[in-house]
């Protein structure tokens, strides 16, 4: 029968290494245990969330566009032969137009911001004829011109006052 014995050494009060610290006789610690490594994780989280917060809360909404002003305008184009027409709508997407070789009579209907003034101008070609150019605002004439002639101009606008 075999028996396992525990060897225990007892401290001898004159033997020299008596006198030290029992820590010594400890394993060591690790000098980095966990408690740091939790302690960057939550650092770290706290900052994630603290940035997203911050780009939530201090995010400032988008400008809206604010609604232009507009009236609307009506072009027209009467008389005998073939023009090149010019016309200019500012409205909330500035429209620029140039019509060659149109047959008359000829009319469009734009929306025009307020402020600036709508334009259209004719010019006959060169076997001349007889065209006139008008502009309403409002359904109310506002301006009436005559072309005549090989290569007659004319040239309609009205002011929107803003």
């Amino acid at each position: 029968m075999s028996t396992d014995t525990l060897n225990t050494v007892t401290a001898d009060p004159t033997d020299a290494d008596s006198t030290a610290d029992p820590a010594e006789h400890r394993p060591e610690k690790p000098r980095f245990g966990r408690r740091p490594l939790y302690g960057a994780a939550v650092a770290l989280l706290l900052l994630i969330a603290g940035g997203i917060t911050y780009g939530v809360l201090a995010t400032p909404d988008e400008p809206k566009a604010k609604p232009v002003p507009t009236a609307s305008v009506t072009y027209e184009v009467s008389g005998s032969g073939t023009v090149k027409i010019d016309f200019i709508a500012h409205g909330e997407q500035a429209k620029s137009l140039t019509l060659s070789g149109s047959e008359l009579p000829w009319r469009e209907d734009v929306t025009v911001a307020l402020g600036t003034e709508p334009t259209v101008s004719i010019v006959l070609d060169g076997e001349g004829g007889d065209a006139g150019c008008a502009v309403a605002v409002r359904g109310k004439h506002a301006q009436r011109s005559t072309a005549t002639g090989p290569y007659g101009r004319a040239t309609c606008s009205a002011p929107l006052p803003a």
